[in-house]
């Protein structure tokens, strides 16, 4: 078994400017943090997009589903802003690909100490090793059907609908 990450940007993958106190995209810390992890099944990175979720348009999703249909792996993370991320779960569950696809993210920047980025991005992979076909949400050490998943804006946690 081997295993796709793809990195569409999002806050797990922003970096802190200290001239303009912003949050910005530079190259994928994606990497690092696969090193950091040790995994040891086959990883394949893919850098797709560096965007803010609030900034994804659906030309972007059909990329991201573009890109789960071309690759080899049948198992798939996807690292993906928070806010938007039941979008993206929508348009690749209604796709049916017959593959195990987990979206994460974080609520702070892996750069950030005490980031939830690393366990996200493990809990993630692990998912996706285990989990049957179909698409889900690795947030918060659960995981989610893309179907029965929102992000609770004002506990900044995602949790089943109501």
């Amino acid at each position: 078994m081997s295993l796709r990450i793809i990195a569409t940007g999002g806050t797990f993958d922003k970096h802190y400017d200290p001239l303009t106190g912003n949050l910005i995209f530079l190259d994928s810390v994606l990497p690092e943090a696969l090193d950091r992890a040790r995994l040891t099944l086959p990883v394949s990175f893919e850098p797709l997009l560096a965007l803010d979720s609030l900034d994804m348009q659906d030309s972007h999703r059909q990329q991201i589903r573009e890109a789960c249909e071309r690759c080899a792996e049948d198992r798939i993370v996807i690292v993906h802003g928070t806010d938007t991320m039941p979008e993206t779960a929508q348009v690749l569950g209604q796709a049916t690909l017959k593959k195990t696809i987990v979206l994460t993210g974080a609520m702070l920047p892996y750069q950030i100490a005490r980031s939830d980025a690393l366990f996200n991005l493990g809990f993630a992979c692990a998912a996706a090793s285990l989990a049957a076909a179909g698409v889900y949400i690795a947030m918060n050490g659960q995981l989610f059907s893309w179907d029965d998943v929102m992000k609770n804006r004002d506990l900044g946690v995602f949790q089943s609908l109501p």
